[in-house]
């Protein structure tokens, strides 16, 4: 067994700057940004005072993040909200798009996340010069010692490189496990059959009438346990007298349920869990460098 893992496909190449390729990951964000920008769009128009319907769970979301932005970041940093709230939502839906089955998960792709942490750091920089001068954010770097500089300046670089293969790590570490498991499955689900096949009719049909009379009693005696097993007889009776007769032969039965919902797990919670990781940690470092102002 042999798993090929390659990155997005290439639709065509731009001639121009040594060439652009526009790739599934370009497509899938671009997806992206029109169903959010759309969504936007739509969830904004005709707003009341007495908000009814949408735009009772559109505020309650909006505020719900809102909330976790203040909570994070505090009230002076509130005009990051925006920010935060389009990495948060661009990382979900980037995710879940993957489960269309003909888009590519954007976050899939570590392009994606190290673009969004490469963004997250400039930020960081530019309100550490901003508040600091540059001459002081460079003497930031000998703090709390000076022979802690190099340290520091790999601690800095390694911010970005850990928060995109973070994101990027998990997302597409999901689909690959979800193939490695089809592929074993595939490959136990045409060794079973061949072997039932190969002893001609007889065995699948034991294996049909074993399945049908466990099923029977199962259901009669609420035995969810002798279900399941009658009907994985019945499935493996079924197809393996179909490959026996050569009408219906390399269905991968076993292969049946198992990586779907597995991918459904990585799609839906892996997605959620990494955006709020990375929207998190992103509130976290840009505070840092955004501090309350002195009073007085």
């Amino acid at each position: 067994m042999s798993v090929n893992v390659t990155g997005p496909f290439i639709y065509f190449t731009i001639p121009v700057f040594g060439g652009i390729n526009v790739t599934q990951t370009m497509l899938s964000s671009a997806v992206v940004t029109i169903l959010l920008c759309s969504c936007f769009i739509w969830l904004g128009k005709g707003l009341k005072k007495r908000p009814d319907g949408r735009q009772v769970l559109v505020e309650k979301g909006i505020m719900m993040l809102y909330n976790m932005t203040i909570e994070s970041m505090g009230e002076h940093n509130a005009h990051w909200f925006p920010f935060i709230c389009t990495i948060f939502l661009s990382s979900i839906c980037g995710s879940l798009i993957g489960m269309t089955g003909f888009l590519r998960s954007a976050t899939a792709d570590v392009s994606t996340t190290l673009t969004w942490s490469v963004m997250v750091t400039v930020i960081i920089w530019y309100n550490n010069i901003k508040n600091n001068g540059f001459v002081g954010w460079l003497k930031g770097f000998t703090e709390p010692v000076a022979v802690m500089t190099p340290m520091n300046i790999i601690s800095e670089f390694a911010q970005p490189v850990s928060m995109a293969f973070r994101h990027f790590g998990n997302v597409a570490g999901g689909g690959v496990i979800t193939m490695i498991l089809y592929n074993a499955l595939s490959l136990a689900s045409s060794l079973i059959l061949n072997l039932i096949a190969s002893s001609g009719l007889a065995v699948a049909i034991v294996l049909l009438v074993l399945g049908l009379g466990l099923v029977l009693w199962g259901r009669k005696n609420h035995r969810k346990g002798l279900l399941v097993f009658g009907a994985l007889c019945l499935a493996l009776g079924f197809f393996g007298l179909l490959q026996a007769l050569g009408i219906f032969s390399g269905f991968p039965i076993l292969a049946l349920g198992i990586p779907a919902v597995l991918s459904l797990y990585f799609d839906l919670f892996s997605g959620f869990v990494q955006a709020l990781v990375f929207s998190l940690l992103s509130m976290v470092y840009i505070s840092g460098s955004c501090p309350p102002p002195e009073e007085g």
